[in-house]
């Protein structure tokens, strides 16, 4: 059969694309209008053609376009691309992938969207040549540690900056959707977080699950109040309160205020991971796909929780397209114990998601397990087309 012949890869194209947001969003660190994007296209000697996306933020992983596309360039990929007999022997090639290596990069993470941009391709590939989707990966790579099949995925909903009658309005939203979880954004400068997320409470009422996130906003000295303000609220989690270079304030914090601590902005890596646990910072882990370095890196931070009793949720980033949905649905849809899943927002976010087949969420934040063969979705190319600034063939 043609999925059994042994197939290289015969390109690997770049391209930056800026992404345009249906409305600005906004958080205590940032506020976005659009995203700057990498997607990258690998082709097999068939033709078959994979695609990855990377979200680099500079603020986050220390990274940028131009810094993913030079890495991209300048690692030695066709040395490390082979006739793989199955899909097991190409996962295990992909994750031991080098890049090439980065100056000043402690923390293991200053590649990760570049990373996060070629594997989802190469798996992407693979899959359809060996007819496996990518939720496969989990139950090859991780097993029993992770391992479990979901035919459907619940996302849970945000609040970012609203406030006033538009928070109100967000808040029956999110009720009358009948999400489960919600996440609402702190920290904002101007904004009263008591106010708010008192409000907020009163509309979606007892049950829903309410964590909030204050991208990095508060400090050593305010932290512990912050957060005291608001525990009546009956708030399940706390993400990523103060900046990565004061997180050791947090070991103290959680023992004092008694409310979960979810480190973000400080887990990008497995050295973030590993010093994470040995200085009990945080209980859980927020694991992107793009600032992780890919699906399979994400999977061992993963499996590094659950080993050291940490929990995780699968988080997203403004702008992702529906190639990171797509891969965050497969992985949602494959490894157990997920406290929160976020992401596909597509047509409520984006103004091009780039594939043919719509990935949004819909009611409840149910969405289903995505099927064929490796991320499930088609590639619009003029869609593509509309949104490239700029296209880097590096390889063929």
């Amino acid at each position: 059969m043609l999925y059994n012949i042994l197939m290289r890869v015969k390109e690997i194209t770049a391209w930056q694309v800026r992404i345009p947001l249906k409305k600005p969003i906004q958080h205590a660190s940032h506020t976005r209008t659009e995203t700057d994007n990498v997607v990258v296209r690998v082709t097999l000697d068939d033709k078959t053609e994979g695609f990855g996306e990377g979200v680099p933020r500079e603020y986050v992983t220390g990274e940028t376009v131009d810094s993913v596309l030079a890495l991209l360039k300048q690692s030695t990929l066709s040395e490390q691309l082979d006739d793989w007999g199955t899909f097991h022997a190409a996962l295990t090639a992909i994750e031991h992938l080098r890049l090439a290596p980065i100056v000043d990069d402690e923390r293991g993470c200053k590649g990760n969207a570049a990373r996060c941009a070629i594997e989802l391709a190469l798996l992407d590939a693979y899959g359809k040549h060996f007819q496996h989707p990518v939720s496969d990966v989990t139950k090859l790579i991780a097993h029993d540690d992770l391992f479990e099949p979901h035919d459907y995925v619940r996302y849970s909903g945000a609040i970012t900056s609203a406030e006033g009658f538009k928070a109100r309005f967000a808040a029956w939203k999110m009720w009358i959707w009948n999400f489960k979880q919600l996440k609402i954004k702190v920290g904002i400068d101007g904004q009263d977080d008591v106010d708010r997320v008192r409000a907020i409470r009163r509309r979606v009422g007892r049950k829903m699950d309410i964590r909030i996130d204050a991208n990095e906003a508060w400090t050593p000295d305010n932290v512990r109040q912050r957060i005291l303000e608001l525990k009546p609220f009956n708030i399940t989690a706390v993400e990523q309160p103060v900046p990565h270079e004061q997180v050791a304030i947090l070991a103290e914090v959680r023992r004092d205020v008694g409310v979960p601590i979810m480190l973000d902005e400080s887990l990008c890596s497995m050295i973030d991971a590993e010093h994470a646990e040995e200085n009990d910072t945080c209980d859980l882990f927020n694991l992107r796909l793009s600032k992780c370095g890919g699906f399979l890196a994400t999977l061992r931070l993963a499996q590094h929780a659950r080993r050291h009793k940490l929990g995780y949720q699968l988080g997203c980033q403004v702008g992702e397209t529906a190639i990171l949905s797509a891969a965050g649905r497969h992985f949602a849809a494959s490894v157990k114990d997920i406290r929160y899943v976020e992401g596909s927002y597509d047509k409520h976010l984006v103004r091009e998601a780039l594939a043919t087949t719509d990935l949004t969420f819909g009611w409840g934040g149910w969405a289903p397990a995505l099927e064929g063969p490796g991320l499930g979705i088609t590639i619009d190319p003029k869609a593509l087309e509309r949104v490239a600034l700029r296209k880097e063939v590096l390889l063929g």
